[in-house]
């Protein structure tokens, strides 16, 4: 069984427009973001991240603006466009259908067959 903590497939764009809908943030906020929003049980990757942002970006979900970070270093903040709040309205439509179905699939009995 894969650890507790690994993502599904298609699940780590969801949770970036998820954390930059709560406002903009830098990559490595993202990162800490997304721990926290899940209570510490998902952890991703910087090697995961940024891919991901690369390609929400490409896809024009994201907006990108540099700025100064908490420590005075210069960084990339990430923030939603339009089309990326369309998108994660979307993509939570789809994630909750799934998460329903799957209840009720392992909450079946024999009696409900």
């Amino acid at each position: 069984m894969a650890d507790q903590r690994d993502l599904l497939p298609g699940t780590l764009d969801l949770l970036i427009l998820k954390a930059l809908s709560l406002g903009a943030e830098h990559g490595y906020g993202i990162l800490l973001r997304i721990e926290h929003i899940s209570g510490g049980r998902i952890l991703v990757q910087q090697g995961a991240l940024y891919p991901a942002l690369y390609r929400l970006d490409d896809r024009g979900l994201v907006a990108t603006e540099w700025g100064t970070s908490d420590n005075n270093r210069r960084a990339k903040f990430y923030s939603l466009t339009p089309e990326g709040r369309k998108a994660l309205r979307g993509e939570r439509a789809s994630w909750e259908w799934l998460v329903a179905a799957m209840t009720a699939a392992l909450d079946a009995t024999p009696e409900a067959i």
